[in-house]
């Protein structure tokens, strides 16, 4: 029992801190951190060189996901300045004014694009303003954005939760970990990846169809006149459309091209082929539906009005709106570089993977890591930037100050990961001890599987979206309980790679109600104070998707 408690000593310190405490992210992973080493030492006994080799190893991962955010940020920032996020919102207005379809367009579909390019809870910041402006309460926007940012977690910020936290997940040291390596056989983990990316969205397929029509049976329902889900059900035929419209694209990039893709490409497409649908009314009832008036709102859907409109509101001297197509363009070759950067027959991939740091037996111990700069997306994004300077003809202050809002912003960002990926990879590193146990997760792992046996493929998902929740990003939960979750699987005999995709689509899952992202969506749109009401109206539909993934993982578990 002891044993398991301080296994669990990541997930209780970050739960008393960062959640009961409600102690900020920047000082509440410190501690757990402290909090881990500490009993890692004590009771597990494992040598002290190697939790500082296992921190050190943390601190390069951690540099490498910092390099994504970064340049996430800093082409969001660029678009912002340029003009280009407000002629892609203003592009939204014109197509319908049915709030439903508004509603879809932007958190399901833009969204997704959004979060396949950025990730790290952008979308949610991006789409609730986008949604204010269009007239929609800030408590709705906020919630439904929140929902909407779950099936494309899988694949956000170019596949980093599975190419980075699955793949460091499944790692101890520098190796993969021992209980891995007779699976994979000759297979290497990059391809490992890929298998795992698929079968996260062939299950997805069926799951997240329906989160559109899920959002707009909230949106009636909550926040209509009539309170009612029979509005939101009026267009169940385009949600499920919708839906499919991301989710069949995004499965086919998955199974052909890989991890990086399907939420850039699913959300672009799904915009491509649902916009046009939209303009003629295709499946749409011809009955439009509106917020009641604005007088009648109740006061806990507003915010602070002048704080959220403030991002889109038009300034007196900004420069003229670009061109629709010309304010596409730097996503445009965000994915087009990915591409040509990710398929093995360009030689492009090979010839950046070529340029490698790396870091072998970390002060003399078993554990090793390292890094490819040229091929990390945080490249990608920052060679964007730099076309976008010259394509959207901005001057060398609006560059610079891309640059400076941008590098303040990662600022409290680098504080967290450099403390929480250190804390995770001390989890994982935790096998050599001198107590005579196994590391952390597989400990864990045993105690799971006699607790739950052969229905834990069902489960499965809520210990991804815990992971979430607490950590604040998908990425982290796959890095912390991939491990935990191949090990169940290894000793209830099933299908690894079927519970390690639970793992991912519960991670997406926690997205929804994960503090980090619900404070970042409601500061942009003046809702700070009722994150815990935010946080009550997502809880419903991400145990819909945890609990409806898990039993289709239940299934294919047997079927295999």
């Amino acid at each position: 029992m002891i044993t398991t408690l301080v296994a669990l000593t990541p997930i209780i310190a970050v739960l008393l801190f960062l959640v009961i405490l409600r102690i900020p992210a920047v000082k509440a992973m410190p501690i757990s951190l402290l909090a881990t080493a500490i009993l890692a030492i004590i009771y597990w006994r494992v040598p002290v060189i190697q939790v500082l080799a296992a921190s050190l190893e943390g601190i390069i991962i951690g540099v490498s996901i910092l390099y994504i955010v970064f340049g996430a940020i800093l082409l969001l920032n660029t678009l912002k300045i340029s003009g280009a996020i407000d002629t892609i919102r203003n592009s939204f207005l014109g197509i319908t004014p049915d709030r439903r379809v508004q509603l879809i367009i932007i958190a399901w579909l833009f969204g997704a694009f959004i979060e396949g390019a950025a990730g790290f809870g952008t979308p949610a910041a991006i789409c609730a303003p986008l949604l204010v402006a269009l007239g929609f309460p800030p408590l709705a926007a906020v919630v439904l954005a929140l929902i909407a940012d779950s099936s494309p977690v899988s694949f956000g910020a170019v596949g980093t939760p599975i190419i980075v936290g699955v793949n460091q997940g499944l790692q101890e040291g520098s190796i993969i970990a021992p209980i891995v390596q007779p699976y994979l056989g000759d297979m290497n983990m990059l391809d490992y990846m890929h298998i795992i990316g698929a079968q996260a969205m062939r299950v997805d397929v069926f799951v997240g169809t329906l989160m559109p029509l899920i959002m707009v049976l909230l949106l009636t329902k909550f926040f209509g006149e009539n309170r009612t889900f029979k509005e939101g059900l009026r267009i169940w035929k385009f949600a499920i459309f919708a839906g499919l419209a991301f989710t069949i694209p995004a499965l086919l990039v998955a199974t052909f091209l890989g991890p990086e893709f399907p939420s850039i490409f699913g959300g672009l497409i799904g915009l491509i082929i649902v916009v046009p649908a939209a303009k003629k009314g295709f499946l749409l009832p011809k009955e439009s539906w509106d917020f009641p008036q604005k007088a009648n709102w109740l006061q806990s859907w507003i915010g602070r009005e002048e704080e959220s409109e403030a991002p889109y509101v038009k300034k007196k001297g900004m420069k003229k709106e670009l061109p629709l197509l010309v304010a596409w363009i730097p996503y445009l070759l965000v994915g087009l570089f990915l591409v040509l950067t990710r398929i093995e027959a360009i030689g492009l991939k090979q010839w950046l993977l070529s340029f490698s740091i790396t870091w072998n037996n970390i002060l003399g111990t078993n554990i090793g890591t390292s890094l490819q700069p040229l091929y990390l997306p945080g490249t990608v994004f920052i060679l964007v930037v730099l076309i976008t300077f010259f394509v959207h003809n901005m001057s060398t202050n609006q560059l610079a100050r891309t640059f400076s809002l941008s590098g303040k912003a990662i600022v409290g960002s680098a504080i967290a990961l450099f403390t929480a990926v250190p804390m995770v990879r001390i989890f994982i590193n935790s096998g050599l001890n001198d107590a005579n146990l196994q590391s952390m997760p597989i400990e864990l792992a045993n105690t799971a599987s006699a607790l739950m046996g052969g229905t834990w493929p069902l489960v499965a998902p809520l210990i991804g979206a815990l992971g979430s929740f607490i950590s604040g990003s998908a990425t982290f939960s796959n890095m912390m309980f991939s491990l935990f979750q191949f090990s169940v699987a290894d000793q209830i005999a099933v299908d690894p790679t079927i519970v390690v995709s639970m793992q991912v689509l519960g991670a997406n899952a926690g997205n929804m109600i994960c503090v980090l992202n619900v404070v970042a969506a409601a500061s942009v749109v003046g809702l700070l104070g009722k994150e815990g009401t935010i946080i009550r109206m997502t809880l419903g539909p991400m145990f819909y998707y945890s609990l409806f993934s898990g039993l289709i993982g239940l299934i294919l578990a047997y079927l295999v």
